[in-house]
C-alpha cells in the first residue's frame, strides 16, 4: 500500500519549502529592500526581507534617527544617509513615513535611479503627499505615476508587522508576476 507521501507529486516549489531542493539561481540572485525613514514598519520589514533573501538597507538621513536604528538594528541590515549606490533595477524602494521633508528628493532618487519597484506608505482615502513633493522638483507626472500608493496586499493591516508582512507578500507577489491574494 502506497503512503500520502509517495502519491503526493513534488513540484520545485515544495522540494525547496521542504529543504530538500537548493534554492534555485534566479531566486537566490540579490534582491535589495531599501526601507526609507526608520520607522516601525521599517524594522519589521527589514527583518522579513532579510529572512525573504533579500540584501536590506535602511536609508535614514536624519543622523539622530539613523543613530537610533543602529540601536535596534536588524542583523544583515546596512544604514546608509541615502539611495546613492542603492538603488538599481534589482531595488524594491518602500518609504515608510510619509511626513518627513526629505521626501521628495529621495523618491526622485529612486525613479531616477531606476529602481524595480517604487512605493510609499499611506492611505488612498487622503491626498497623496509624494505628489506634490515630486512635482515641486520637477518631476515629471508620468515618472511620478510609477510610485505605488497604497502599498502591499489588501489584508486589513492595523499594526507595524502586518503593514511590513502586506507590503512583503505584495512585493513578493510582483516580484513572481502574481496578483497576490488568495487567486492562483
Amino acid at each position: 500500500m502506497a503512503t500520502a507521501d509517495h502519491d503526493h507529486v513534488h513540484d520545485p516549489s515544495c522540494e525547496v519549502a521542504h529543504g530538500h531542493a537548493p534554492i534555485p539561481a534566479d531566486a537566490a540572485g540579490e534582491k535589495v529592500l531599501a526601507a526609507v525613514f526608520a520607522s516601525p514598519v521599517a524594522s519589521y520589514l527589514l527583518r522579513y526581507g532579510t529572512d525573504a533573501g533579500y540584501r536590506t538597507v535602511l536609508i535614514e538621513p536624519d543622523p539622530e534617527r539613523a543613530k537610533a536604528a543602529l540601536a535596534a538594528q536588524t542583523d544583515g541590515m546596512e544604514l546608509a544617509d541615502s539611495l546613492d549606490g542603492i538603488v538599481a533595477r534589482n531595488a524594491d524602494v518602500v518609504v515608510t513615513d510619509h511626513h518627513r521633508a526629505e521626501l521628495g528628493v529621495l523618491l526622485r532618487d529612486a525613479l531616477a535611479g531606476h529602481a524595480r519597484w517604487v512605493g510609499i506608505m499611506g492611505n488612498p482615502r487622503h491626498e497623496a503627499p509624494h505628489v506634490a513633493a515630486l512635482a515641486g522638483l520637477g518631476v515629471p507626472a508620468s515618472e511620478i505615476s510609477k510610485v505605488h500608493r497604497p502599498i502591499g496586499i489588501n489584508i486589513g493591516s492595523k499594526t507595524p508587522a502586518e503593514i511590513a508582512i502586506a507590503t512583503m507578500a505584495g512585493l513578493i507577489a510582483d516580484r513572481n508576476g502574481k496578483p497576490g491574494g488568495f487567486e492562483f
